[in-house]
């Protein structure tokens, strides 16, 4: 007697594989929003506009002579009022806020905006932001959190500007304790947030927590979607991390470092709606005194600047976006 056993099974497997194989892949958030299926889309942003003249130079020629296209400034910073009036002078830019609840450097601080009345837990015993994330969640609260990304966005607008967008320095409002209220300021102030709530396969790479929590960021996305916003389908900050390989190097072999790597990275990216994340300083030796951070920096800078990376997103058909552009895609959209 012929046993039916293993044909049940085969049959079985096969119907698991073709249901498998018919299942469409998830459309990405670049797909919702009109971008050819399976192009990788990027956003070439540049972090911490405002904290120093040395980061305002580096900003500007990232995205003047080279290929950034995004920034965002530190509004608690002493430099804000330089980098403000180049965004006047060139209103079409991105430039958003970079929400900031931490102060880390030693030699250079600076503070909350909202004042010590209404947000103690903001301040640490110099008067300054906490250093870390981890001092920012353990002494700060919600509410205080909420009062001191109202009173960034308020000093953004009084120089006359709308930003184009909210992001989280050190990623602080990326946190569960603070999360809801990043999501809640974007959504009532009617400014778009960065979030990576797509398929985030260099997020999942790079943050083992947000490996845990993928399930929470697709539902954080789709509410944000809902709310008329774009979403990222992923984001990657690590080239803050891409240190020289030796002291002293030249401007040409650190661009050339860095340039590799970024390719290397872009190689990685998957189809959709991807934010890189930089941080670009026109180094000069005082920069030294603030962070030793400015090698890198130097590094992002000259990187945006080199034609064989501009060179590379050209023949590979990556295409650039912006915020702006991003803005209007969503609103054609129900």
């Amino acid at each position: 007697m012929i046993s039916v056993k293993p044909l049940v099974a085969s049959l079985i497997a096969l119907f698991v594989a073709n249901t498998a194989m018919a299942q469409p892949e998830p459309q990405t958030y670049a797909e919702k929003l009109g971008f050819p299926k399976g192009k990788k889309v990027l956003v070439l942003h540049v972090d911490d506009a405002g904290m120093s003249y040395e980061a305002n130079r580096g900003t500007i020629r990232s995205m003047e002579q080279g290929i950034a296209n995004s920034t965002s400034v530190m509004m608690p910073c002493n430099w804000v009022p330089h980098f403000m009036s180049y965004v006047k002078a060139h209103p079409t830019l991105d430039v958003g806020v970079h929400l900031t609840m931490t102060s880390e450097w030693d030699n250079y601080r600076w503070n909350p905006l909202a004042g010590k009345a209404v947000a103690p837990g903001l301040y640490d015993e110099q008067g300054a932001f906490w250093h870390s994330v981890a001092q920012v969640v353990q002494h700060a609260s919600p509410d205080e959190v909420e009062t001191e990304m109202r009173a960034q966005i308020a000093r953004y607008r009084a120089f006359g500007l709308e930003p184009t967008h909210l992001d989280s320095h050190m990623g602080t409002l990326f946190d569960p304790k603070f999360l809801e209220r990043y999501v809640k300021v974007g959504i009532t102030e009617r400014i778009p947030i960065l979030f990576p709530g797509g398929h985030a396969t260099l997020v999942k790479q790079t943050t083992p927590l947000a490996a845990r929590l993928a399930p929470m960021l697709q539902q954080v996305g789709q509410q944000i979607w809902a709310a008329g916003m774009p979403v990222f389908d992923d984001l990657d900050g690590t080239s803050y991390g891409w240190n020289p390989d030796k002291p002293g190097m030249s401007d040409a072999d650190l661009q050339k470092m860095k340039t590799d790597r970024f390719i290397d990275l872009f190689k990685r990216v998957k189809p959709g709606l991807t934010y890189i994340i930089m941080h670009s300083a026109d180094t000069t030796p005082t920069f030294s005194e603030v962070t030793s951070s400015g090698p890198t920096r130097r590094g992002d800078m000259l990187a945006m600047l080199d034609p064989r990376l501009k060179q590379y997103i050209e023949q590979e058909g990556i295409i650039l976006t912006t915020w702006r552009d991003l803005a209007e895609r969503r609103k054609k959209i129900k």
